[in-house]
């Protein structure tokens, strides 16, 4: 804990004095320069609100995880789209959008522009990157890459000013890939990945960064030797391993190798080891806010079972700083685990930190001139 205070104060002074901020996010380091220092200062205060955790904030977040369509073109197996979310889908009104950056833009860092859902089914996806990214915003977008085999939509993401974009390919052949990402064509997320690569370079853009995502399961690990030849070959720019996390003790799915499991396990293999602290940061610094306006616990509230506001009738500040928020901040402070979502989250499991944790490995690569 003294080592994490004295390396969160060195980067609190080091920001203030040069203006700049390098913070990581799913293990993708972005770097902020010239940045305000009423951001910077919030920031600090956030991270400090981190630490102790007071019912109040003492800024506004830095991150935000929004949700522009709850619908998707796939059923992928355990996903909550597939087996049934206890709450209605569609997609977020650019308004509700524009709302929400208009009142918090100065303050965010980054926006995992995401939750449950494909992103890219909603038309307004490309003009809520570009609002974002004109207030200095990051944005990161994930997606099952079907959308992106027309070149409309591929130059339509680089123009967006997206900065990383997450392309899930959970397999190396049809057989494998459809597995899990069902009623999914794995040629055709390759063809959008080449289509995308190919509109980078036309248009001389170093903008998205395109992660090859590979959620690790038993039926795929024996391909992991395969993968880095196979990001060289399609020309993306990191390729990363993500731990799968198994809802509903479901562990069919769970890869025989250790260090591709997200949960440290006890010795017969069957349970995971139980944390005695909850290292989860978001009701301080990452709210989740779904394609309806709802602001929800966090990114696995998909039920919506503990709802804090609504930004069609209330404003973010209100809600943020509102009673149901300080509700469940004094709760988790006191007993996070008498929250059923927190005491069954990735969080409460050694290895399931979402914040430095279930990315097992990450490799970049350099860019190529072909």
């Amino acid at each position: 804990m003294l080592r994490e205070l004295t390396g969160g104060a060195y980067r609190a002074m080091r920001a203030l004095i040069t203006r700049s901020v390098v913070m990581e996010c799913d293990r993708i380091p972005f770097r902020f320069q010239n940045v305000p220092l009423k951001k910077i200062l919030n920031w600090i205060l956030v991270e400090a609100s981190i630490y102790t955790k007071p019912e109040r904030p003492w800024g506004l977040p830095t991150h935000l995880q929004i949700e522009p369509d709850a619908r998707c073109n796939l059923r992928c197996v355990i996903c909550p789209v597939t087996t049934g979310m206890d709450r209605p889908t569609g997609s977020m009104d650019l308004s509700i959008f524009k709302k929400l950056i208009d009142e918090v833009g100065d303050y965010v860092f980054i926006i995992l522009l995401w939750d449950w859902g494909e992103p890219f089914l909603n038309p307004s996806i490309y003009d809520m990157i570009s609002y974002a990214r004109r207030r200095g915003i990051k944005v990161m977008c994930s997606t099952n890459g079907h959308l992106l085999t027309e070149n409309k939509n591929a130059e339509d993401v680089i123009r967006s000013g997206l900065d990383t974009l997450i392309v899930a390919v959970d397999g190396i052949s049809q057989e494998t890939y459809e597995l899990y990402r069902q009623g999914g064509d794995l040629e055709s997320v390759f063809e959008g990945i080449r289509t995308l690569v190919a509109r980078k370079r036309d248009l001389n853009s170093e903008r998205p960064l395109i992660n090859l995502r590979f959620l690790l399961m038993k039926h795929n690990e024996h391909e992991v030797a395969q993968l880095k030849d196979l990001a060289r070959s399609l020309g993306v720019d990191v390729l990363s391993l993500k731990t799968l996390n198994p809802y509903d003790d479901d562990t069919k799915l769970l890869p025989e190798r250790d260090g591709y499991r997200r949960f440290t396990y006890t010795r017969d293999g069957q349970r995971p080891v139980r944390r005695q602290h909850n290292p989860c940061k978001n009701l301080w610094n990452t709210p989740a806010v779904h394609w309806n306006g709802t602001v929800a616990l966090c990114t696995y509230d998909y039920d919506e079972a503990y709802v804090l506001g609504d930004l069609k009738s209330d404003s973010f500040r209100d809600i943020w700083f509102g009673i149901p928020y300080r509700r469940i901040r004094r709760q988790f402070r006191s007993d996070w685990e008498r929250i059923h979502l927190c005491n069954e989250c990735s969080y409460a499991y050694e290895g399931g930190s979402c914040i430095d944790e279930i990315i097992a490995d990450a490799f970049f690569f350099e860019p190529t001139n072909s």
